[in-house]
């Protein structure tokens, strides 16, 4: 790395090392980084760490290869360090920002990139990716007088929570359309004539008689879409989208989490039109019967539940442009009032990605991406079984791999087929876990138990109940497919033979 022009030969940095020692474990380390051994690679930056704890450049790929692994905190802190050595350096907020972006903090990541930005200008990896940030999800003001102050636009934007009551709550316009969700032909027309058209076109759909909800279900796997379709939702509408998260709703004190709740509807009633979208509300929402004989923590929850019902009530009475979505991994666990027609009356799946949808997935998130020549279909075969949000992952660490080449070498070059088959590899399938650890939940299974010296076979029932089992009959044959060991097998066995086998 350099303090000047990221494209020169990059030496280092100001305050590296000139101990022989740390030099040659750094460089051994690159090696292993560019085999896709990220741990050895680590433990090597750390040796030369160790001989000179003033290597930045050594502290900055250690970084890198702790962001690729998932250890944000690790990461963070290599990264603040590379600030203290160098306090002007470009390369660390760039850092910082990859690892906010990975943890989809999407406005902390901005915020670094642009302070990587405005330390060196020609620093396209850093604009490169603040664009594609920019073209997820763009905060903007709703109304023209808004733009009149940069301070209030701000306050407007932020949520503000002080001794565990909501005073402010976040909201954004979205800059995403059905045009940027890729696949799911079947989901897009379900939620344009469930959503689209109930928010811009009510007298329409009030014209023949169609009776009008308030809110829908999104349920599935996690990772497979379900936040992007919201914001694609406020895109198409022009709606305002309110995120209104679980942490800030629920607070340990009685009567707060009850307070939120009635705040967050409240703020909505003032930014319409506006989709209010709750992430996880079966933690929210859970069932009131779900036993363990009360307590504290039982009454908490039963009483934010009843305080949810009492704001859907409200909103049904008088919907004010107000139209509000919940999504969930496991719809089931949601209290059934809530499920109610006219609460969250229609429940959408949303399912993994399919071949042609991990294609296609793959061909938008490289979209502006400079690649060589890549067999999109062979990514997609290596990906069965993975999830949008895996699909995103591999792409934005496969765009890694040549940034950090060129950081220690100087020189540019596409990403190729072989970083995203690394990265894949390194990265692995999120969903087989999950499948597994729902089906214990849901399916029905046969046990054998030897009572008085007799074996009697008995069978313990899912937690599904006869309505659910044909409401969710979707999300179940995808449970019961992916977590079958034939199944998984074949999966195994696609992967590996586009991975290994060509």
């Amino acid at each position: 790395m350099t303090e000047n022009n990221p494209d020169s030969p990059k030496e280092g940095l100001k305050s590296d090392t000139s101990n022989a020692q740390a030099k040659e474990a750094y460089t051994k380390a690159g090696v292993f980084f560019e085999q896709n051994k990220f741990e050895e690679a680590i433990g090597l930056y750390t040796d030369a760490i160790n001989i000179d704890p003033s290597y930045a450049s050594a502290y900055f790929n250690r970084a890198l290869s702790y962001a690729i692994l998932n250890r944000y905190s690790e990461a963070m802190a290599d990264a603040q360090k590379v600030l203290s050595l160098e306090p002007e350096s470009f390369d660390a907020p760039y850092v910082m920002g990859i690892i906010y972006e990975y943890q989809h903090d999407y406005e902390t990541a901005t915020s670094w990139y642009e302070k990587a930005l405005s330390r060196n200008p020609g620093y396209e990896q850093a604009r490169a990716r603040l664009e594609q940030i920019k073209n997820r999800l763009t905060p903007v003001p709703a109304t023209l007088e808004e733009q009149k102050s940069t301070t209030l636009q701000t306050q407007s934007e932020n949520t503000v929570v002080q001794e565990g009551q909501l005073k402010k709550v976040k909201w954004h316009k979205s800059n995403i359309t059905f045009k940027d969700v890729v696949g799911m032909k079947k989901e897009k027309t379900l939620i344009y004539e469930n959503i689209i058209l109930a928010i811009k076109k009510p007298e329409l759909l009030k014209a023949y008689g169609k009776k009008m909800g308030l809110g829908v279900i999104f349920y599935g796997p996690p990772g497979c879409g379900k936040t992007y379709f919201v914001n694609a939702i406020g895109g198409e509408t022009g709606s305002n989208v309110m995120i209104a998260r679980i942490n800030e709703i629920v607070d340990m004190y009685a009567g707060n989490t009850e307070k939120n709740m009635h705040a967050i509807f409240e703020q909505a009633r003032n930014n319409t039109p506006v989709v209010v979208f709750f992430d996880e509300i079966d933690a929210l929402g859970g069932k009131r019967d779900g036993g363990g004989g009360g307590g504290d923590q039982q009454n908490f929850m039963r009483m934010a539940v009843n305080q949810f019902l009492q704001e859907m009530d409200g909103v049904e009475k008088n919907p004010e442009g107000i139209f509000v979505i919940g999504a969930t991994n496991q719809p089931w666990d949601i209290d059934p009032a809530l499920k109610r027609s006219k609460r969250f009356g229609e429940a959408i799946y949303i399912p993994p990605p399919d071949y042609k949808t991990r294609k296609q997935a793959f061909i938008y998130n490289t979209r502006k991406m400079p690649i060589g020549r890549i067999n999109f279909g062979r990514l997609a075969r290596a990906t069965v079984g993975f999830s949008q949000a895996d699909i995103e992952e591999i792409s934005d660490k496969a765009a890694l791999i040549p940034a950090a080449e060129e950081d220690r070498t100087g020189k540019s070059r596409k990403i190729l087929m072989r970083d995203f088959i690394r990265m894949i590899k390194t990265h692995g399938n999120t969903l087989d876990e999950w499948y597994a650890m729902v089906k214990k939940q849901i399916i029905s299974k046969t046990e054998t138990q030897i009572v008085d010296g007799k074996k009697q076979t008995i069978v313990k029932e899912g937690k599904l109940s006869a309505e659910e089992k044909s409401k969710y009959k979707a999300l179940i044959k995808d449970v019961k497919r992916n977590s079958n060991p034939i199944y998984s097998l074949i999966k195994k066995a696609i992967r590996y033979i586009s991975l290994y086998a060509v």
